[in-house]
């Protein structure tokens, strides 16, 4: 076959897929109608799964996993539109990673609105302004974002979901070169994720500090004397030249996000737990309150501790558990929270959800 005819075979192949992927939407279109006689929610994250899991395992090339499993998650999030549109909040301006992963978990169809904080996206949220809302919980080299964790005191909103998301850092300018740079505009994380290609490459340039990357490069988009260290979304929405790439310490640099709102997915299959726990400051707390998960052998994948900001030196405890509060009363998990119950002063389940794999 010469390329005429394979580009024919295109043109054939495309008219199919585009019958086939509207065949979809009219079915995602009777769900919807479904859903709404039976007040259920359009977004059901362990469905999303269990549909990405089947493309990868379907998948046999040339294309990539991550590549299909990307197309579909817009395929999914404009058949998803179809049922009810989606409102999402966000920590940042467009361009921020925080919106790069609301996209990446909601996709191009949903309405995604930037708010100011960590604090305003609970705030939207909680005001039904927004029906979820996305923001960070820990990185892979800078550790936890506690004010998000800090929140959940504030706010009863539950964790539907998590997504991993990829950082890479960039020395974007509309200087022609680094030594053109005269201040970097940054937030104390980048700075922290790329604190030795700083030292090495920036040693002349004053760092300040911007709040989110995205904003960053928006001043620096301003002045051609500035830099800032953002991503390639803010490159190229706010014309800026990539001057290095891939500046990040650590190139298996992730951040994970949580979706937070009012939903409780059921169970996957491959969840995790998210918790609140105070202990009693009493000599073995802790281990006797940890020891319910080893005795039931439940893996735990996060603590964190943060003070309970009303007494001093008292603390409360974020732990992630894998598990699902739905796997019945007599799963590993919940024999687990059954005994934690005892030896705590309070627990509090913030959400089950699907555990995602990282990005």
């Amino acid at each position: 076959m010469d390329i005429s005819d394979i580009r024919r075979r295109i043109d054939t192949l495309d008219e199919e897929i585009v019958r086939l992927i509207n065949e979809r939407a009219e079915c995602a279109q009777r769900i919807g109608e479904a859903k709404l006689s039976s007040d259920r929610p359009a977004y059901v994250p362990e469905r999303e799964r269990q549909v990405l899991e089947r493309v990868a395992g379907r998948n046999t090339g040339p294309l990539s996993t991550a590549a299909l499993q990307a197309i579909y998650r817009e395929i999914v999030s404009a058949c998803r539109a179809l049922e009810r549109p989606l409102t999402v909040a966000y920590w940042g301006p467009l361009a921020s990673n925080t919106h790069v992963a609301a996209r990446r978990r909601f996709g191009s169809m949903a309405e995604l609105l930037g708010a100011s904080s960590v604090a305003e996206v609970f705030a939207q949220v909680e005001r039904r302004e927004a029906d979820f809302g996305v923001v960070p919980v820990e990185n892979s080299t800078e550790g936890v974002i506690a004010h998000s964790l800090d929140m959940f005191r504030q706010y009863d909103l539950h964790i539907c979901a998590e997504t991993f998301v990829p950082i890479q850092h960039n020395l974007l300018s509309k200087a022609p070169s680094l030594d053109a740079v005269k201040r970097v505009y940054t937030m104390f994380q980048a700075t922290g994720q790329c604190r030795n290609w700083i030292d090495q490459n920036l040693r002349h340039a004053e760092l300040v500090e911007a709040g989110t990357t995205a904003r960053g490069a928006e001043l620096a988009a301003a002045d051609p004397e500035t830099g800032a260290i953002a991503n390639l979304a803010a490159a190229e929405l706010y014309g800026l030249n990539i001057l290095a790439e891939h500046i990040e310490d650590n190139p298996r640099n992730r951040t994970r996000f949580w979706v937070i709102g009012r939903l409780q997915p059921a169970p996957s299959g491959a969840d995790k737990t998210s918790l609140m726990v105070s202990i009693p400051h009493k000599p073995g707390a802790l281990v006797r309150a940890l020891q319910a998960f080893e005795q039931h052998g439940v893996s735990l994948t996060f603590i964190e501790s943060r003070p309970t900001k009303q007494t001093p030196w008292e603390y409360v405890f974020f732990i992630d558990a894998q598990g699902h509060v739905g796997d019945g009363p007599q799963s590993p998990l919940c024999q687990a929270l059954d005994q934690l119950r005892g030896a705590s002063s309070f627990t509090r389940v913030l959400g089950s959800y699907p555990e995602a794999e990282e990005g």
